[in-house]
């Protein structure tokens, strides 16, 4: 079975997970950069851990609300969409996963100044869990 990568866009880097093959669990890798590059490293990405779906986190307010964030994530939903026309390309709401990551942060005993680091694939490993965790049983 493939693995389904999740990404939390951002506006200077967008945070990264992938699931086990068996696609139950999500795993951080590396935050990739929110520039001209991140497209033809994504592909890499995806080539290299057998990627088959691609789970994108939109964020909007807790009203529901779309918000300056949520048109940046539309957008790189839309440019993946057409760098990966083969691939099943879903959003998948993400609201608190940046507060649920912080806080698993700190409860890991990480100082808060070290966050900035892993924060955004913290919030990409909630998201994407999130989104396997409703998958229907097969």
């Amino acid at each position: 079975m493939s693995r389904i990568l999740g990404i939390d866009p951002g506006t200077r880097r967008c945070g990264v997970a992938i699931t086990d093959s068996a696609q139950t669990m999500a795993f951080p890798r590396t935050a990739l950069d929110a520039d001209e590059t991140f497209i033809k490293k994504l592909t890499e990405l995806i080539e290299e851990e057998f990627v088959g779906s691609i789970v994108i986190g939109r964020p909007i307010s807790l009203s529901g609300n779309e918000t300056q964030s949520t048109e940046v994530a539309d957008q790189l939903f839309e440019a993946i969409k057409g760098a990966f026309p083969s691939f099943l390309v879903v959003q998948w709401d993400e609201r608190l996963t940046t507060l649920e990551a912080q806080k698993s942060l700190s409860g890991a005993g990480m100082k808060a100044k070290n966050h900035r680091d892993h924060i955004d694939s913290a919030a990409a490993v909630i998201m994407l869990q999130n989104y396997v965790d409703a998958l229907p049983s097969t």
